[in-house]
């Protein structure tokens, strides 16, 4: 069964493409400012995860969309198929076009806490972020880089320190987890507007 922190990992890298939170601090609303916030974007991601005490990373790579107001879909490809589809209610993965684990917002308090950051980060909602994230941001010459770290010891645990690198979009998303696990999502080929869906996509949210 998928872990909480892949189900994390999706959840907040792949909505921090979307848009980051504007906040009183003036360089985290200069990035709020210098980010495009498309209604649908989808692109390419690779990751790079670096377990404790392994030499060899694992690696993976595939295509994510974020769809505002609708929620997300985080496609691995390689090196195993597999599709998560995160909406406010649920979290589904899918495998081989069927339901392989299905967990309900309403039943999984971890589920609850996560989908509630991912859509206050859609609609930029501070009241959920302000309780739950410490924000340190930076800005130059148009690159930015944001620092997100859990005040709930239950999120912490389960995404650990986030750091975020981009332009227009986040190019890079670094996350470090209290047992020295280390990984690293970058993020590519990126499109928006309806044509950057593909209709099967699309009709996953149908």
């Amino acid at each position: 069964m998928i872990s909480f922190k892949t189900i994390a990992s999706a959840l907040l890298l792949a909505s921090a493409l979307a848009a980051l939170p504007a906040q009183a601090a003036a360089p985290v609303q200069q990035i709020q400012a210098a980010l495009a916030k498309p209604a649908v974007m989808c692109g390419r991601f690779d990751q790079t995860k670096q377990l404790a005490g392994i030499k060899k990373p694992l690696q993976s790579n595939g295509r994510f969309c974020v769809i505002k107001g609708k929620g997300i879909l985080w496609q691995t490809l390689q090196p195993f198929p597999s599709t998560l589809r995160i909406t406010r209610d649920a979290i589904v993965q899918m495998q081989n076009g069927r339901v392989a684990m299905k967990l309900d917002a309403q039943q999984e308090p971890v589920v609850k806490m996560i989908n509630s950051v991912l859509f206050s980060l859609l609609a930029g909602d501070l009241s959920q972020l302000d309780s739950l994230f410490e924000l340190d941001g930076g800005i130059q010459n148009g690159a930015w880089r944001v620092a997100l770290k859990a005040r709930q010891p239950a999120l912490a645990k389960a995404i650990g320190d986030i750091a975020l690198d981009g332009g227009a979009y986040v190019d890079k998303v670094t996350m470090k987890e209290a047992g020295g696990d280390h990984t690293d999502i970058r993020f590519s080929a990126i499109k928006t507007g309806e044509s950057a869906l593909m209709a099967e996509e699309g009709a996953m949210f149908d």
